[in-house]
């Protein structure tokens, strides 16, 4: 309990250092932003009347905690650019990377785990060298290069799926989904090699190991072993390589969304760059800080639980620790 109370503590501090450097860096990119949105042909009363509007006469620190506090109520700001609620800009985006993200993430783990376990199932053979080749292709190939070759191969010689999405930000589910396989089978691509490649190392220490060594002695089938002995505990190294994808995932794929013209988060931080649009640039960066903190702490939340040892490793150290006091007077007698 005290080790999920630590971590809570530590997020909620990680989220407010995020806030803090999101917003300082964003505010010190250079330019004027009202001038850049009314024009260089601007008057300076007109400018000077849009920068008292934004708020931008005011001193940095007396904006950052007012946006601070905004943002933790769900106000993350108006739009320069469109004029819209930012929250309802990015729940949108948010949303349509979703679409793609969770079958991504649920097919390209899948798939990982399965081929990493099989590959150390069978090290040295046939099937483990060619898993191993293979996932090092994968890890070689830019992800700009598999959406392209997918597009030409699926959507331009064999016309099965479309493009690029060409309705936009206000594309709806039916718009969506028949553009949505190619950008999650590109992200499936990117992702599997190298939790392929962790699983098959954390599994293969996991059957070299004295407790899988004597099960198998005993006459356990190896399958057996493999699942209910090796599986749980060669899990905890991949946890982290699981999570750093998923986050990513979660975040916005700014390449796969920018070549399919996907509307999601990866795609409106692009045209948001592109507009100096800083409110809405402030949340993305914002919700990709909390979608890191928050899958790294149930990644640390499910080691707990596949780990028992975790659980009793602060108790027992506690007792072995030992006494000041007893040492000191121990130093004395011996001396």
């Amino acid at each position: 309990m005290i080790y999920v109370v630590r971590r809570l503590l530590a997020s909620i501090i990680t989220l407010f250092l995020a806030s803090f450097f999101v917003f300082f860096a964003v505010q010190a990119l250079p330019g004027d932003v009202a001038q850049q949105l009314l024009g260089q042909n601007a008057t300076p009363e007109a400018v000077e009347t849009l920068r008292e509007k934004l708020g931008l006469n005011q001193g940095i620190w007396t904006r950052y905690f007012d946006w601070l506090g905004s943002a933790v109520r769900g106000d993350l700001g108006t739009s320069l650019v469109s004029g819209e609620p930012v929250s309802t800009t990015l729940w949108t985006a948010f949303t349509h990377t979703l679409l793609i993200a969770i079958p991504a993430m649920i097919i390209g783990i899948a798939i990982s785990v399965l081929l990493g376990v099989w590959a150390a199932a069978r090290r040295g053979r046939r099937a483990d060298n060619t898993i191993s080749v293979l996932s090092l292709i994968t890890m070689s190939i830019p992800e700009f290069v598999v959406a392209t070759v997918l597009i030409i191969v699926f959507a331009i010689a064999i016309p099965i799926f479309p493009a690029v999405v060409l309705q936009g930000p206000s594309a709806s589910f039916s718009d969506l989904f028949p553009a949505m396989w190619l950008p999650i089978a590109t992200l499936v691509f990117s992702m599997v090699a190298y939790i392929i490649r962790s699983t098959r190392s954390s599994t293969i220490d996991g059957l070299t190991t004295e407790y899988a060594t004597t099960a198998e002695l005993k006459g356990v089938k190896r399958r057996v072993v493999l699942l209910r002995h090796v599986l749980p505990t060669a899990m905890l190294p991949v946890l982290p390589v699981i999570s750093i994808n998923v986050a990513w995932l979660l975040g916005g794929v700014v390449v796969t969304e920018t070549v399919f013209n996907y509307p999601g988060v990866g795609k409106l931080m692009i045209d948001s760059v592109s507009t100096r649009d800083l409110p809405v640039l402030q949340a993305i960066a914002l919700l990709s800080a909390c979608v890191y903190v928050l899958v790294n702490l149930a990644a640390d939340l499910l080691a707990l639980l596949l780990d028992p040892r975790q659980r009793t490793s602060g108790r027992a150290s506690k007792r072995q620790r030992p006494d000041p006091a007893l040492e000191a007077k121990t130093s004395e007698a011996s001396g």
